[in-house]
């Protein structure tokens, strides 16, 4: 193979290593892994973590390439996903379909094998829920998509837990209602200002078929109510005042931009309000671990 060659394959590789959204599962995995440090008072156990996580990773990479291997036509017509390999036809489908499935069946044997049968089974369930229902069903055919098939993207700090303790713990369950909630207007604010994409492409998300108004509203009413699930871990005794002090400047900075976003449109300060949101769970799961360290001593 001659230079020319060996750089074509790298640059292929790398198109089909962005199908799996690399950033959109660095996501995916650092509120896994905060489920697993947040299970127990000490460290998770490295032969438990080190599978879970490659676990979780390859089976939400393979669940991203499906997503863009079926949604090849409509990430054509978008100008934010036309750069993607299988839009312009560079990665053919059979070439995407296997290589996701081999990553994705890797990431199962890894949990079955080594982690446990639960967080398997519910990995599995959201790989499903993300590549076929969400994927196929929901978001060509509803502008509630985001708001049903969020549950699949609120699953990560569950599984993480799951991966941990083999069980599901009451505290887990309020980690999934947190990206729950947060899921909508993160979403909401991505396709007020790509609403002529997404138009374009023929798919019914709120901005496109309820209109800006009626979509900045609902971001802030998902906001304030995201806003209150972040309370909960103090409530039931699972956090204490630093998560606390973290969590009121948090969901401050947020409801100040949904209340901008409704009061004074502007597609800037959409994508602003997209940019903060992913910071806002970023620093509220940070938060949640520094504070769980903070309460309890590593034995």
């Amino acid at each position: 193979m001659n230079a020319a060659e060996l750089q074509q394959a790298r640059q292929h590789a790398v198109a089909l290593m962005q199908l799996a959204k690399p950033r959109v599962v660095g996501l995916i995995v650092f509120c896994a892994v905060i489920g697993m440090f947040l299970a127990g008072p000490g460290w998770p156990d490295p032969a438990r973590l080190l599978p879970a996580t490659a676990g979780i990773a390859l089976v939400a990479g393979a669940a991203a390439m499906i997503n863009c291997l079926v949604e090849r036509t409509v990430d054509a017509n978008m100008r934010r996903t036309a750069w993607r390999a299988t839009a312009r036809g560079e990665a053919g489908a059979a070439e995407t379909l296997i290589i996701a499935l081999t990553a994705g069946g890797i990431g199962m044997a890894l949990l079955a094998g080594l982690v446990n049968a639960l967080t398997a089974w519910l990995t599995l369930a959201t790989f499903v829920g993300y590549a076929i229902v969400y994927t196929l069903l929901l978001k060509p055919n509803t502008p509630q998509n985001i708001v049903i098939g969020g549950a699949s993207g609120a699953m990560p700090p569950v599984l993480g837990w799951a991966a941990m303790t083999g069980e599901v713990h009451a505290f887990a369950l309020v980690l999934f209602l947190i990206i729950y909630a947060w899921t909508p207007p993160h979403f909401w604010a991505l396709a007020l200002y790509r609403r002529d994409d997404y138009a374009r492409a023929g798919l019914p998300m709120l901005p496109v078929t309820h209109g800006q108004r009626f979509t900045t509203l609902s971001i802030l009413l998902y906001s304030l109510l995201l806003s209150a699930i972040t309370l909960l871990p103090v409530a039931m005794g699972a956090a204490g005042w630093l998560y606390l002090l973290a969590a009121l400047a948090l969901d401050a900075r947020l409801l100040f931009l949904a209340v901008r976003l409704h009061r004074q449109y502007a597609d800037a300060l959409a994508r602003r309000a997209f940019a903060w949101s992913i910071w806002y769970l970023t620093w509220l799961f940070a938060a949640l671990l520094i504070d769980h360290y903070w309460l309890i001593p590593v034995s």
